[in-house]
């Protein structure tokens, strides 16, 4: 008898020890807990494209100096007008940055050292998905976003007809 009353005691406590246990632990802010795993990085498949122009000359990304540069956002031989973004929140800026360029909102320095800057008769401009955007460098690209960097004169018509370069995202 005295072995059934020691054995329900210690269920009993047993008992009390898991239901408190499983109490606190659903008590718990995560933000605090250092149990709290790590967050994992979702890759992300964003695709956008983009045309540079110079005076009306559409600069091409052909060669293998611009591509894949970057684990985290790039371009690639077979089509190096479609850039893939593979962390949530680069910017246009983060994209150009990662090339052997240099790109700002006055000045467009080639990776063949050829400088665009904007001046009395000529300005740089920036086109995202047919919207003027001064500030595009700064934006996140999105999926399907196209961008248009466009230097030179141009008139609307030219430029519309730029904007009728970008190739299709697959």
């Amino acid at each position: 008898m005295k072995k059934i009353a020691a054995l329900g005691i210690i269920v009993g406590v047993l008992t009390i020890v898991l239901v408190i246990n499983s109490t606190s632990q659903n008590n718990i802010d995560p933000a605090n807990s250092s149990l709290q795993t790590s967050p994992t990085t979702t890759i992300s498949d964003v695709k956008a494209s983009f045309v540079i122009f110079t005076n009306g000359t559409l600069r091409i990304f052909s060669d293998p100096k611009y591509h894949n540069l970057s684990p985290e956002v790039y371009i690639q031989r077979d089509n190096p007008s479609i850039i893939y973004v593979k962390k949530p929140g680069i910017t246009w800026g983060n994209f150009f940055n990662s090339l052997p360029m240099k790109l700002s909102q006055d000045c467009l320095i080639t990776g063949t050292g050829q400088t665009f800057c904007s001046n009395e008769s000529q300005k740089l401009k920036f086109y995202v998905n047919g919207q003027l955007k001064p500030n595009a460098l700064e934006q996140s690209i999105k999926d399907g976003d196209q961008l248009l960097v466009s230097f030179g004169d141009e008139k609307d018509a030219e430029i519309d007809a730029q904007l009728q370069q970008f190739v299709e995202i697959k």
